[in-house]
């Protein structure tokens, strides 16, 4: 068997690696550090209020900074792991991820901790496409849905669980220790995946777009800026309006050259697969509901049934076992069935788990929550795991990395889009419902008390008493009625995204470009890679 230049693999090199399970642990432990960071810092805000000084605005860009680099740069970060080598590119994107880790565990202000979130943003964004489309080169046919099902779970697991280990983290250290777990396990990830991970690139790379690569990250930072700040500006605010014109100006720039350039960043002619484009939607509208729902759940839990930060980590562990096992089973599932009907039944289950968060209230209880999360978490994993299948089967060995930044970008896109719409959604109908009893109060208090349940629960507080009781029950029930309407929203979208799948997804699975040429070359399978 042929190998490439510069100590790469071939495309069946790497396919019948032996050890490509071990190596798959590695990517998975590199998944889940990363997917953990986008939420386990949300549960350390109050203490940095305390101990950084951190202004309400500090705190959102805290949060949403590390989101923001990692989205943007998704895109070129998957071309270019295609030209110099996923391998070089997942382990170039530890470093710098550990980087960023221990200095924001000692950041001394917030400016400076702002700062190295975004470094930590640069290296997730190196790291994640990297991990699938590593998967995708290594198994071919089942075992490579078998794959990509546990890589979906593990994903989804790491963004659930980083609120309960930040809570369980703040209870026994101080608050840089969320970023601090993260050391031991880069360490870890980098020994082993320097042992045990092949490297694979394109075996005709071209030379680098920079043109796309600027209009992509200009245009991907705009459009998540715009959609991130929407919530506390408003969707009539100038800026955001600038901001998500110009975004959408460069985004259209961005399409017009790669179809023009003679070496795209992103070949747009992936977008005719119909496995390719009904999965990126699907994957879209999903991320849309889930994150969505999450916004405002954590919320419900807190300030409605009042539980703690570690307490509402605890509560949402329901859809993290649920999502694993549906993605486990979901590969099973599809060698029966097809990818079609998975995606679909699965897509219809989740819709199904947000329609039956409508029903909670403030005096039901934890009961409903638990439900809605299992069977939420059972249908994301059956329709995410066979709908990135279907998405990276349709691609180019060659072009596997920016097709995983494609599939990343989407998500990451779709999960900021469920926040701030539905979050809209959410805030016009909990300020209708606490109408009456906010324009009883002094006007000031009453500002206050419409702008959310946190703040109403904190004046409240401050009142005491029976008025404080009846603005408590009020606030809640407002809440909690808000919810219902912002969930049913999510699963309506859900829903589209079930009859997207179940119209337009073949029903034949997809032939991968490129399979038949490198199984060609195939003579005598080697046992190991070359240059691993």
């Amino acid at each position: 068997m042929k190998g490439t230049m510069m100590g790469a693999t071939t495309m069946s090199d790497v396919r019948t690696y032996p050890r490509r399970w071990w190596a798959f642990s590695v990517l998975s432990l590199c998944l889940l550090v990363v997917a953990l960071d986008n939420t386990v810092v949300n549960v350390a805000l109050p203490t940095l209020v305390r101990d950084l000084g951190a202004t309400g605005s500090e705190l959102q860009w805290i949060v949403d900074v590390y989101v923001l680099v990692f989205a943007g740069l998704l895109l070129i970060a998957g071309s270019i792991s295609d030209r110099i080598g996923r391998k070089r590119v997942l382990l170039a994107g530890l470093l710098i991820f550990g980087v960023g880790s221990v200095g924001s565990a000692f950041a001394g202000t917030a400016s400076h901790l702002i700062a190295l979130r975004a470094l930590m943003g640069v290296g997730g964004a190196l790291i994640m496409p990297s991990t699938l489309s590593i998967t995708t080169n290594m198994f071919s046919g089942k075992e490579r849905g078998r794959a990509i099902g546990v890589w979906a779970g593990v994903g989804g697991i790491g963004i659930i669980i980083g609120p309960l280990l930040g809570g369980w983290l703040l209870q026994r250290f101080w608050w840089g220790s969320v970023f601090l777990i993260n050391v031991p396990v880069i360490v870890v990830a980098l020994v082993a995946g320097l042992a045990l991970i092949p490297e694979s690139r394109d075996p005709h790379p071209k030379g680098l777009d920079v043109v796309g690569a600027l209009l992509s990250i200009v245009g991907l930072g705009a459009l998540l800026y715009g959609i991130i700040e929407e919530p506390s500006r408003g969707w009539g605010d100038r800026q955001i309006q600038v901001t998500l014109g110009a975004a959408l100006v460069l985004l259209v720039a961005f399409v017009l050259w790669e179809r023009w350039t003679r070496a795209p960043m992103l070949d747009l002619r992936l977008f005719r697969s119909a496995h390719f484009t009904v999965a990126t939607v699907v994957l879209t509208l999903l991320a849309f509901a889930l994150l969505g729902a999450m916004f405002f759940l954590t919320q419900y839990l807190q300030f409605v049934l009042g539980y703690s930060a570690l307490e509402t980590g605890v509560r949402l562990t329901p859809l993290a076992v649920t999502l694993f096992v549906g993605a486990a089973l979901s590969a099973r599932l599809t060698e029966r069935v097809g990818a079609k009907v998975t995606v679909t039944l699965g897509t219809v289950i989740c819709a199904g788990g947000l329609a039956i968060l409508a029903l909670a209230s403030t005096s039901g209880g934890y009961g409903v929550v638990a439900w809605s999360l299992a069977v939420m978490g059972l249908g994301m994993g059956a329709a995410m795991a066979p709908a990135t299948d279907a998405m990276m089967g349709a691609l180019p060995l060659a072009q596997a990395g920016a097709g995983s930044g494609v599939n990343q970008a989407t998500k990451q896109v779709g999960g900021a889009l469920g926040v701030a719409v539905l979050g809209s959604i959410l805030s016009s109908a909990y300020q209708g419902a606490i109408a009456d009893v906010a324009q009883r109060l002094p006007a000031p208090l009453a500002a206050v008390v419409r702008d959310s349940v946190g703040e109403a629960m904190a004046v409240a507080g401050r009142l005491g008493g029976v008025p404080g009781a009846a603005l408590t029950h009020a606030a809640a029930t407002a809440y909690t009625s808000a919810m219902g309407t912002a969930v049913l929203v999510g699963a309506g979208f859900a829903l589209v995204g079930a009859v997207v799948a179940l119209i337009f997804l073949p029903s034949t699975p997809p032939k991968q470009v490129g399979e038949e040429q490198s199984q060609a070359e195939t003579q005598t399978p080697r046992e190991t890679p070359v240059g691993v």
